[in-house]
C-alpha cells in the first residue's frame, strides 16, 4: 500500500512539473486574402540591416523556422521566394492586436477573403516570440504566429527553448507547400 501510494504521489508531482511547462499562449491569426495552398518557396527577410535587429537576429530561430518550413515541403530561395519571413523576439509584456478567427483549416477550404475580422487585444508576457509569413507579391503579412511566456526567466540564446517555442507556433500552421503532397503520393 505504501509503494503504490509513493508512486501516485510521485506521478503527480511529475505531472505537475511537467504541466506548468504549458502555461504559455500559443496563437496564430492569418489574413483572409492568404492563398495557404499556393506557396512553395520561402526565404528570410533581412533583419540585420539596423545594431537593434543585429541584437535581435538569431541563429537558432531561423534554422529551426527553416527545418519546420523544409519539413512541411516549402524550399528555400532567395530569388522571388513566394513566403518571406520574420520574426521578432519581445522581451517585455505588451499589448497584441491578434483576431478571432475560424479555424484556418476549415476557412480555406471555403476560401472566404470576404470574412469580417473579429480583433482580440491578448496580454502577453515577457519571452515572446513572434513569426510572421508574408506573401510577396501581395506585400502582405499573411500569417502570424506568436508563443508568449515560453522562456519564463529563460535566456533568449538557449537553443532547446527557442526550438520548442518554434515548433509550437508553426504547430499552428498546417499547410504543405503546393504540389508537396501529390508529388509525395507519387512516389509511393
Amino acid at each position: 500500500m505504501k509503494t503504490s501510494s509513493v508512486i501516485l504521489a510521485v506521478s503527480a508531482l511529475l505531472f505537475l512539473g511537467c504541466s506548468s511547462s504549458k502555461d504559455y499562449l500559443i496563437e496564430s491569426d492569418y489574413s483572409y486574402h492568404g492563398k495557404f495552398r499556393k506557396y512553395k518557396t520561402f526565404t528570410f527577410v533581412d533583419q540585420t540591416s539596423s545594431e537593434e535587429n543585429k541584437a535581435i537576429y538569431n541563429p537558432y530561430i531561423e534554422d529551426a523556422i527553416k527545418y519546420r518550413m523544409k519539413l512541411q515541403g516549402y524550399k528555400y530561395t532567395e530569388k522571388k521566394p513566394s513566403l518571406l519571413i520574420s520574426y521578432r523576439m519581445f522581451f517585455d509584456d505588451f499589448e497584441f492586436m491578434g483576431y478571432n478567427q475560424p479555424d484556418i483549416e476549415s476557412w480555406s477550404k471555403r476560401g472566404d477573403d470576404e470574412e469580417d475580422y473579429d480583433p482580440i487585444e491578448y496580454g502577453l508576457r515577457e519571452g515572446t516570440l513572434l513569426i510572421l509569413l508574408h506573401d510577396r507579391k501581395q506585400r502582405r503579412v499573411i500569417w502570424q504566429g506568436y508563443a508568449a511566456g515560453v522562456f519564463g526567466n529563460q535566456d533568449f540564446d538557449n537553443e532547446r527553448y527557442l526550438k520548442r517555442a518554434v515548433r509550437s507556433i508553426f504547430d499552428q500552421y498546417r499547410f504543405f507547400a503546393d504540389g508537396y503532397m501529390v508529388k509525395n503520393q507519387e512516389v509511393e
